[in-house]
């Protein structure tokens, strides 16, 4: 009897997946547990084993399809057997609904019907359309997407945005959104607002007869160009950039890495230092380890490190939890975990959510070091520059100076001014610097 291949639900919030590979074809044989396909997701890519050991008798839907979470993909079963649906073609993307379709609520029996698929999915839009939507106070349930069964797109919602309807009603308690408008008379100190000036129209993206190659952008790298655009447009983003003395750390991994490993089971980077050290600084300064929540500040009570991790077909931020409950060895291992897995498409979804915090190393690429861009709703994100040999100058204990050879590291902050002072966000940096400057993690 043929098995059923269903699309996988991948997290509460995810309603859908796009299937990006298959690694088998219709009539291979497949053992359980066995790579069957990848998908992706609007939180991660993932690996899909097989559910039963057999045949693929069938495959129903196609690279690059969108389908919701429960369809039936492919199909499994005994190699004399015949697909149940013989010659039927794989699904393809349902056309766009109707933009004048009304609300399932207003049809008959429409109660009953609100926990219909199709409804989840209509309300179940990305986490930046639901915090866009939430920002500008619209019930997402009142309008009617392009996307999957109805669902609203980033650029449904920007269009809603573009033209808004006067008789449009708005959610109970929140007062609707009223384009800005620029009064000469007023005092703006030589500057207008930002809401006043019409976007800059976009600009071709290449010349008519270039030599120019075209590829679509994977579901991926829209998710990043999505939230980077986002956070840009969210946070008043300001930097801090310290220099810190690595020596320290480096001899210290340099004595123990060898027993490190033989007790742990794991290598020992530099990054778990770090780790470390922003753990204290966040216990000591907790506003970098906030949210803003409207006219609020959301002071989470838990310390979520999100480590950005580079993946050859883009970049995922999987999250350490509790990572100030951790010693280095911890660390360590939560770290190289994470990342392993990450490259191998086998993170789950509630493994890349809920970090308070981030940390990313261009370091490890030679970069001196970087200005990254919020992971929103975080409200800093921390950046760690290669460690390089440098000569510099070393005041002794009796007050003497002389120039030495040093390990030295520039690190910054990226933090978000809206709730955020420059003097916090040096003061934390200043905490990191003398942390990684002059403790012993517990090794000693």
């Amino acid at each position: 009897m043929a098995f059923d291949v269903v699309m996988p639900q991948m997290g509460e919030s995810i309603a859908e997946a796009t299937v990006l590979k298959w690694h088998k074809q219709a009539g291979d044989a497949i053992v359980k547990d066995e790579t069957l396909y990848e998908i992706s997701t609007d939180k991660v890519d993932a690996e899909i084993p097989a559910p039963a050991t057999g045949t693929l008798l069938e495959i129903l839907v196609d690279v690059n399809l969108t389908v919701p979470v429960g369809t039936v993909v492919a199909r499994i079963g005994d190699a004399s057997e015949k697909p149940a649906s013989p010659g039927a073609p794989t699904l393809t993307p349902p056309a766009p609904p109707a933009a004048a379709a009304p609300d399932a609520a207003a049809q008959p029996g429409g109660i009953e019907d609100a926990n219909s698929l199709e409804d989840r999915l209509r309300t179940k839009s990305s986490p930046l359309v639901r915090e866009m939507a939430r920002q500008h106070g619209i019930d997402l349930s009142r309008l009617q997407g392009t996307g999957q069964a109805g669902r609203v797109t980033r650029e449904d919602l920007e269009a809603h945005l573009a033209s808004p309807s006067p008789a449009a009603p708005t959610p109970a308690g929140i007062a609707p959104v009223l384009p800005a408008v620029h009064d000469p008379s007023a005092p703006t100190l030589g500057l207008l607002p930002a809401l006043a000036l019409p976007p800059a129209p976009a600009l071709p993206a290449f010349a008519p007869g270039e030599r120019v190659k075209v590829e679509p952008m994977s579901r991926m790298r829209k998710v990043i160009a999505d939230g980077m655009v986002a956070s840009r447009r969210t946070s008043a983003h300001v930097y801090t950039v310290f220099e810190i003395d690595m020596t320290r750390v480096a001899q210290l991994r340099n004595k123990h890495k060898q027993a490190f490993e033989a007790q742990f089971g794991t290598k020992l980077s530099f990054l778990p230092f770090v780790m470390m050290a922003a753990c204290k600084a966040l216990r000591a300064y907790p506003v970098v380890n906030a949210s803003v929540d409207g006219d609020n500040i959301v002071y989470k009570q838990d310390i979520n490190l999100g480590i950005a991790v580079s993946l050859d077909w883009g970049l995922i931020v999987p999250v350490v939890r509790n990572a100030d409950m951790m010693n280095l060895g911890g660390l360590a291992r939560s770290l190289n975990d994470l990342a392993e897995r990450a490259r191998a498409k086998q993170l789950k979804p509630d493994e890349i959510s809920g970090g308070t915090f981030t940390i990313t190393n261009p370091g490890v690429y030679g970069d001196t070091f970087g200005l990254p861009i919020i992971n929103q709703p975080q409200v800093a994100i921390q950046g760690v520059g290669a460690i390089v040999k440098r000569p510099v100058v070393v005041t002794g204990p009796d007050g003497t100076d002389f120039i030495a050879i040093r390990q030295m590291m520039f690190s910054s902050l990226g933090f978000d001014h809206r709730i955020i002072d420059g003097a916090t966000g040096d003061l934390f940096m200043a905490f990191v610097k003398k942390e990684l400057e002059n403790s012993t993690f517990g090794l000693e």
